[in-house]
């Protein structure tokens, strides 16, 4: 059962960092700037750049580190 439902968080953390790698923004406002019509939760575009590359970082982990305990098959 721990296996599954860890399996399933795997695949969310998944989904998650495709979009978070997708709203990074290489030279322009990328995909970023759909979201950022009106007002800001940020104070300035690097404030968020860095929280994204945080949020980035944090699911690679996740994702990463689940993958190498499910492939490795610890839990059954």
């Amino acid at each position: 059962m721990i296996s599954t439902v860890l399996g399933w968080v795997w695949v969310g953390s998944g989904v998650l960092l495709i979009l978070s790698v997708l709203l990074h923004s290489p030279k322009g406002d990328g995909m970023g700037g759909l979201a950022a019509s009106g007002g800001s939760m940020f104070t300035s575009a690097r404030s968020a750049e860095q929280t994204l590359n945080r949020i980035t970082w944090t699911l690679l982990a996740i994702f990463l580190g689940l993958a190498v305990i499910l492939s490795a098959g610890w839990l059954s």
